[in-house]
């Protein structure tokens, strides 16, 4: 089993990169770390993260499945990336695991595969938006999973989404 890591290049949140990390790990379940581009990304209270590809590099066929990490950084630099938005909607049509945390919900309702499925998100007025007209059912719960998907509120909810991705991977 093999699944993509994908984190802002700035700003994504420490606790949700490196909690589901080491749960996968232990789970003996491969990572890669994509970003916008190839280096070193930059977490919000002092993580790094080395990225060995660009989300426009990856091969969806090479892996199981994608998970998108929040921070505000989600925000600024994943949210309107086209590449990885094509990467969410090529797991989501393959019935492969998609699943996002704190802010990064949003990258899976602009990709177009929330319409009609339960989720969570970090609730900001952007968020909530987004999440809302992308026909989302916004559920407030700490995770949230629906079939393959799989959705977190932020930080504090991240070895529960870890376990959540886990459960929804072929057994």
């Amino acid at each position: 089993m093999k699944l993509v890591l994908a984190v802002a290049p700035d700003k994504f949140r420490d606790e949700e990169f490196e909690v589901p990390q080491q749960v996968f790990s232990e789970a003996g379940i491969k990572t890669v770390v994509a970003s916008t581009r190839p280096g070193t990304c930059q977490g919000m209270i002092g993580a790094t993260a080395e990225a060995t590809s660009a989300f426009a590099d990856l091969d969806p066929e090479e892996y199981d499945g994608i998970v998108v990490v929040g921070g505000i950084g989600s925000q600024d630099h994943l949210w309107t990336d086209a590449d990885l938005k094509k990467l969410v909607q090529t797991y989501a049509h393959h019935g492969k695991v998609v699943a996002a945390i704190c802010l990064s919900p949003v990258v899976l309702a602009l990709a177009g595969v929330l319409d009609g499925k339960n989720a969570t998100v970090f609730k900001s007025p952007a968020s909530v938006k987004e999440m809302e007209q992308s026909g989302a059912r916004l559920v407030d719960e700490a995770v949230v999973s629906d079939g393959k998907i799989v959705t977190a509120n932020g930080p504090a909810a991240a070895r529960k989404f870890a376990e959540a991705v886990l459960a929804a991977l072929p057994q």
